[in-house]
């Protein structure tokens, strides 16, 4: 039976004891979660149309200027664990507030920054609170919707906000940017939060966490593993791939993240992050689907962005405008597929499906040359990638987190954002290194003046790009494979129940 199906669900419900009638604030909930979760998704790029009006006021380097993103990923990447981890622990409310306040005093921060250090210092304070509110605001969400239908629509707006985030957040950094200035893109920060916070205080229950031990050791070793393999992709572009500060830092990350499931292993009931909430096969392969979407997502944000401001010469908020068409469909999309497709077709179709769709959008994208125009060349690929994300991330997310013991909730809802950052990281990086690489190439063979001239350079970016967007076609490709192999038949009984994985973890579940 489908994890998607009601009859499955109901069934897993049952098993938990989680059979209570719905709650009469869940759609208030959902639009409080909603609202979190866009400020923190579009806090990754709304920052990066801001850069070089930043960076004029503030009269910081080129090699500087990466630190102000970086920052903000290598705190979220790497303390997502533990902000999961904390949400079951300490409580969901609690968190949601906690992460709330603190996103909006480091926005605060940011945005009445006097010099370099102290914007990069807020960011990465940003980083760290979003680390706490992400696994909160989808562990709200999971523990909420309970009736079948009623979880696929939530998950299907949660989703949809997942995917478009990024493009929203061009959208509104470019506008923000233009006709205010760069600091707003921080400072609407506070609107977001305020609104989030009365939700909020509002609608939210107060939930209760368990009565253990935080697994200090877990955190550690998962996340300084994190932070070596993120900030090591990180250097991959500037530094290049033979550099020690690129290898090095991964290395350490391959030891620290072996030593951190090990540690799992032995950890009990107190892991920071159970096992069987990743060795589900279904859960899995959603979170190799977000991994897959994270880093063809990012990468094409970025390329696109370039593309339309070098190419086309467009400005920060007709490069947001442009990205609006990919936003609607991608909304209209997860809709479509949580409320209508999934419950029928089940996350095996839909996920593999959705990533070939959008890996599709992004080999047209690769089909631009020097004469193409946005509504004739790049519009198409944008909105047929719009359309594979909108079918896929709301899939993912749901199966992610479906059938796990509500007492994991957190936890398992961390891994959704990790998956998603750790591909964003990865992608970035080795998009980057390869457009680099190919840009490079072309002016090596075709420059015949130094410096090459203005029309030799231009082609040199856009070959950059397109194989950018070739490279990225493929990491969607491969995810589709991948998780068309992994995923369940239709018919398979999810083996991780809440019933089974409290059991797996060491414990009876919750309600039993």
């Amino acid at each position: 039976m489908s994890p998607s199906s009601p009859s499955s669900q109901t069934s897993a419900g049952a098993s938990a004891g989680t059979t209570a009638p719905p709650d009469a604030r869940r759609w208030w909930v959902l639009a409080t979660v909603a609202l979190a979760q866009l400020m923190v998704v579009l806090d990754v790029t709304i920052v990066n149309i801001a850069l070089p009006s930043a960076q004029a006021d503030l009269g910081f380097s080129d090699n500087d200027r990466q630190w102000v993103v970086t920052a903000y990923a290598l705190a979220f990447g790497s303390l997502l664990l533990l902000g999961g981890r904390l949400s079951d622990l300490v409580g969901r409310r609690r968190t949601f507030l906690v992460g709330l306040v603190g996103f909006a005093g480091a926005s605060a921060l940011g945005g009445a920054a006097q010099g370099f250090g102290m914007l990069v210092g807020a960011r990465a304070v940003q980083g760290a609170f979003g680390a706490v509110l992400a696994p909160s605001a989808l562990s709200v969400l999971t523990t909420t919707f309970t009736v079948p239908r009623e979880r696929s629509r939530a998950f299907g707006v949660f989703g949809g906000i997942a995917g478009a985030g990024g493009a929203i957040g061009l959208l509104l950094g470019g506008f923000l940017t233009e006709h205010l200035t760069w600091r707003w893109t921080l400072y609407v920060n506070l609107v977001f939060a305020a609104l989030a916070i009365v939700g909020a205080t509002a609608f939210l229950h107060r939930s209760r966490g368990e009565a253990q031990r935080l697994d200090v050791a877990g955190a550690v070793l998962g996340g300084g593993g994190l932070l070596a393999l993120v900030y090591g992709f990180s250097r991959a572009e500037p530094e290049g791939w033979g550099s020690p500060w690129t290898w090095g830092p991964l290395a350490v990350s391959v030891v620290l993240l072996v030593g951190f499931v090990v540690r799992q292993r032995r950890a009990g009931p107190g892991a920071l992050l159970p096992l069987p909430v990743v060795l589900d096969r279904n859960r899995g392969a959603a979170f190799l689907a977000i991994l897959a979407a994270g880093a063809g997502m990012f990468g094409a944000f970025l390329f696109g962005t370039y593309y339309l401001q070098t190419q086309l010469g467009y400005s920060p908020w007709t490069t947001g405008l442009a990205f609006l068409p990919q936003i609607l469909v991608l909304v209209a999309a997860a809709q479509l597929c949580t409320n209508v497709l999934l419950p029928r077709l089940g996350p095996k179709l839909l996920v593999p499906v959705g990533l070939a769709v959008a890996g599709t959008g992004l080999l047209l994208l690769g089909l631009l040359d020097s004469g193409s125009g946005y509504a004739t060349h790049v519009l198409p690929g944008l909105l047929v990638m719009g359309a594979g994300m909108g079918t896929a991330m709301p899939a993912s997310i749901q199966t992610a987190t479906l059938g796990v013991d509500p007492d994991h909730a957190g936890v398992a809802s961390a891994v959704v954002p990790t998956a998603q950052q750790v591909g964003g990281a990865v992608g970035t990086a080795v998009l980057n290194t390869l457009a680099a690489s190919v840009a490079t190439g072309y002016l090596t063979t075709h420059a015949t003046t130094r410096p090459p001239a203005p029309a030799v350079l231009r082609q040199a970016a856009l070959e950059s790009y397109t194989a950018a967007f070739w490279a990225g076609a493929l990491v969607f490709g491969v995810g589709a494979v991948v998780t068309a192999l992994v995923f369940r038949r239709r018919g398979a009984i999810p083996a991780g129940t809440p019933a089974s994985v409290g059991r797996a973890a060491g414990r009876a579940p919750a309600g039993a």
